[in-house]
């Protein structure tokens, strides 16, 4: 009876979080076409000043129903072997922070949102009995370097650059730039690996780059963001290609796109911060359906080993294809959005330096070749023999070709994300010179 309680009370609780999230996702999407038919967002009964702390704008339009359909999706494919051990009501809290901070414009809200957005996980840790020291040691610089830094800089007209310097390293340890990436690699060990994808893949910190560090830092501090990220780009790129584990397989191929996104941010053209932003949302789409596949492959099989190899093509085809699918649109295979993001990105970069964008390549290359070899390793290779069905269920079919449909016809029609993505950097770029 106890067991027949257990499954319906994770019955109802996969329910409500399914209806919460897919109503969520209805509303950013109607707050996005609202946006781009002119429409001002009315806030209702919030305060005044709580409303002009939150809008919809070039920026946010898209990244708002892109982070609520991540949490629909992870929602939705869930399997019943992983419901007792994935809290529901955790990822609700945690979209509700996430959706707060891309919608946030002012800057000690969204400061105070992005400390919040901190805390899930850490009770996640906690409760799993993990260790926490690593994350809670990350996130103490980066909650302590975000606020000091943005009060120095409001109440400091003549230390812009410390303060700069201060918000571009809380922004480094939030990406998990080197050396602060010791952090992701832990949470994706450690904490539940849906939660895990939902904190990482909508790239925060680069948001808050976009929002308190690049309207007001000189020109040395973007110059070390464009270094720092470019040297995180290549090493991640290479240790993705050796790794045993797939959680930290992910974890080292997250850090080097995050990383390349950056180093987007750090030009100062149109074309080049067209391409970080447009990257950016391939990013969130392609990882994302690539940290779905391997969770359906989790839920059969317990943690993924990539040292020998399991032939799990003949079982599960779909999760084969879309796992190919997604991890070559995250480096800009032709026909997937993420090629004519990378193009952008290249182009933008090979004209401020060509030895830059040399090692952009070389970081792209090693993370194509770590994508293959994971493939490899998980769908071919000799015949897995299993008792029981692993071929994937219709809900994560679902959730893997929504995002696979997204990939492939932001590739074959780029022109509305791309144009989106202009307005939005010329919008950043107006406000630093500002």
């Amino acid at each position: 009876m106890d067991e027949l309680h257990r499954a319906a009370a994770e019955g109802g609780a996969y329910r409500w979080c399914l209806g919460f999230t897919g109503a969520t996702l209805a509303c950013t999407v109607l707050a996005t076409f609202a946006f781009s038919a002119g429409a001002a967002p009315a806030w209702g009964p919030l305060p005044r000043a709580v409303g002009a702390a939150f809008a919809v704008d070039e920026l946010s339009a898209p990244l708002l129903p892109l982070v609520a359909l991540l949490h629909f999706l992870t929602a939705l494919a869930t399997a019943r072997t992983k419901m007792a051990r994935f809290s529901f009501a955790s990822m609700l809290v945690g979209e509700g922070v996430r959706l707060a901070v891309f919608a946030c414009v002012a800057p000690w809200p969204l400061i105070g949102l992005a400390v919040v957005a901190t805390v899930p996980a850490a009770f996640e840790l906690r409760d799993r009995r993990k260790p926490t020291r690593v994350y809670a040691v990350h996130m103490t610089a980066f909650v302590a370097l975000l606020a000091g830094g943005w009060a120095l800089a409001a109440n400091v007209p003549g230390a812009r650059g410390v303060a700069g310097a201060m918000l571009l390293g809380a922004v480094l340890v939030r990406s998990g730039t080197v050396p602060f990436h010791l952090w992701v690699a832990d949470l994706c060990e450690n904490g539940s690996f849906g939660n895990a994808l939902l904190y990482l893949t909508p790239l925060t910190g680069a948001y808050l780059a976009v929002r308190l560090v690049l309207p007001i830092a000189p020109g040395w501090v973007l110059t070390g963001l464009g270094v720092v990220s470019l040297a995180t780009a290549l090493y991640a790129a290479g240790m993705a290609t050796v790794q045993t584990d797939a959680r930290r397989f992910f974890a080292f191929l997250f850090l080097s796109h995050a990383a390349l996104i950056l180093v987007g941010m750090e030009l100062h053209t149109v074309i080049g911060l067209t391409g970080a932003l447009a990257l950016w949302m391939s990013v969130v789409l392609s990882l994302g359906g690539l940290g779905l596949t391997l969770r359906a492959l989790e839920a059969r099989l317990g943690r993924l080993s990539l040292t020998e190899y399991r032939g799990l093509y003949e079982h599960s085809p779909s999760q084969a294809v879309c796992f190919l699918l997604t991890g070559l649109a995250s480096v800009g295979f032709p026909g997937t959005m993420g090629f004519v993001a990378t193009e952008m990105l290249v182009d933008g970069v090979v004209e401020a330096s060509p030895a830059v964008c040399a090692v952009m390549v070389l970081a792209g290359a090693l993370n194509g070749i770590a994508i293959l070899r994971a493939y490899l390793i998980l769908f071919t290779g000799r015949r897995y023999v299993s008792t029981v069905s692993l071929s994937i269920t219709g809900r994560e079919r679902f959730a893997v070709l929504t995002l696979a449909a997204l990939i492939l016809l932001g590739g074959l029609v780029p022109q509305p994300s791309v144009a989106s993505r202009h307005k939005a950097a010329e919008a950043i770029l107006r406000a630093r010179a500002r």
